[in-house]
């Protein structure tokens, strides 16, 4: 899950208050104009100086901490020009050169319709991240370094309905915006992230985002990219824990153009009670396990030009009622001329719990103007896991187009369309249209 840009050198996924559906939606509407309007009125000039260089070379996708805060502050030149922040992003470069913390919050809301539903036919919901790295080993330029990485969030909808939820509400085996839910406060980030020899060797351990270096490439985020999961992580064949499991995962450069990625971590994590799983990691020891190997035209573009194959396993889960299972899938991803990006991704599954036990998904990316602007289309046919859901369920096809830009520097709108043939819940539907609209703000 990035947003392109030209120079790749720096290059480092409860309870609703008592309102109305149609009050809920109107909050949502309201959250996405009240964050258009502020670039009139407030905000930001450049930050002084950007923050330390994501980890060279990096094997983790656009949303890990480190990587997500290399790319909000990278330079742009957006419609509005926001002042009244500066103050503000002074003050974090002062405690960035300080104290070696880097930190940042963000608001992103969504909101979708549908025009067919089996029940409704919107959902809404946003969310607050609270994120940072703070570098505690290095940081005089070692070549083994140590930070300290966390991001904390609030899920809350809008609607009746989270847009987690929205697809099988249509009947979609698939999700839309999956972290998109009505969780409300949890954790997704608490872990130490470890590197060695000029970044060649890192090792993470402790509460870990599974989407974080699981089948990476630089379109997996939901915050920046497509908005259906045939489009990220595994091309919803891979059934990953998720948030804040408890493990550890590493990754190795085998040469400056061949990687591996591997992990451990608990299948039964819960990012609402993200301690609990200190205990169910070494109590039920039911895990879920990858292996990633894959090709990079360099260290610097490692999820720019990405050639790679990812095997997974997941353990039966007992509780929850989950048969074990594993799979595979692939993705291949080129970034040519820093304008284009064509891939083919796709994966096949055994049981595991995944939603889909076959998948295809190709499309691309275009960047007409570096970091102001991105458009991607992808199409995916896919067919349900039959222990997931059930057996003689017809294949779907899915259609997305997105286009991102950002009004201001750290103010971003990306209207989406899709269009669904054959829903697969939904069998008295031949197709469908989903549409959508996504706001972030990044401080």
């Amino acid at each position: 899950m990035i947003s392109f840009r030209h120079d790749t050198r720096d290059v480092a996924h409860g309870g609703v208050a008592s309102v109305g559906a149609t009050g809920r939606i109107r909050v949502g509407l309201a959250v996405s104009v009240l964050l258009l309007a502020a670039g009139s009125t407030l905000a930001q000039e450049k930050a002084p100086d950007p923050p330390p260089k994501a980890q060279r070379g990096s094997l983790a996708g656009p949303d890990q901490v480190d990587n997500l805060l290399q790319q909000d502050a990278l330079p742009v030149e957006p419609l509005i020009e926001f002042v009244f922040l500066k103050p503000y992003f002074d003050f974090k470069a002062r405690v960035r050169e300080k104290t070696g913390l880097s930190f940042s919050i963000d608001y992103t809301t969504v909101v979708l319709g549908a025009t067919q539903s089996l029940g409704e036919a919107s959902a809404g919901s946003g969310m607050v991240r609270f994120y940072g790295s703070w570098g505690l080993v290095g940081r005089d330029g070692a070549s083994n370094t140590g930070a300290f990485i966390y991001k904390i969030e609030n899920r809350h909808a809008y609607t009746n309905l989270a847009p987690f939820d929205f697809g099988f509400e249509i009947g979609y085996a698939g999700l839309f915006e999956p972290p998109f839910s009505d969780q409300r406060w949890r954790a997704t980030n608490i872990y130490w992230r470890q590197t060695f020899a000029d970044s060649r060797f890192v090792v993470l351990g402790g509460f870990l985002d599974t989407t974080d270096y699981v089948d990476v490439y630089g379109l997996a985020s939901p915050w920046l990219h497509f908005m259906n999961f045939a489009f990220s992580t595994g091309s919803a064949s891979i059934a990953t824990p998720g948030d804040a499991t408890f493990g550890v995962a590493g990754g190795a450069w085998l040469s400056d153009n061949v990687f591996v990625i591997a992990s451990l971590a608990d299948a039964n994590a819960d990012p609402t009670k993200p301690f609990d799983g200190l205990d169910s990691f070494f109590s039920q020891q039911e895990y879920f396990k990858n292996v990633d190997i894959g090709w990079t035209s360099s260290r610097e573009r490692a999820y720019f030009d990405n050639i790679h194959l990812t095997y997974w396993h997941a353990d039966e889960r007992v509780e929850a009622g989950v048969p074990s299972g594993w799979g595979v899938a692939g993705s291949f991803t080129l970034f040519p001329g820093d304008k284009w990006m064509p891939f083919v991704r796709g994966g096949y599954s055994k049981d595991g719990g995944s939603l889909l036990q076959k998948s295809l998904s190709a499309g691309f990316a275009f960047q007409p103007h570096p970091e102001f602007d991105l458009f991607g289309f992808g199409f995916n046919w896919g067919e349900p896991n039959e222990t997931t859901f059930q057996p003689g369920l017809r294949d779907q096809f899915s259609a997305e187009a997105f286009y991102r830009f950002r009004l201001a520097e750290n103010l971003a709108l990306t209207p989406d369309l899709q269009w669904i043939l054959h829903p697969a819940l939904n069998p008295d539907v031949d197709s469908l249209w989903v549409f959508g609209i996504r706001a972030r703000l990044s401080l």
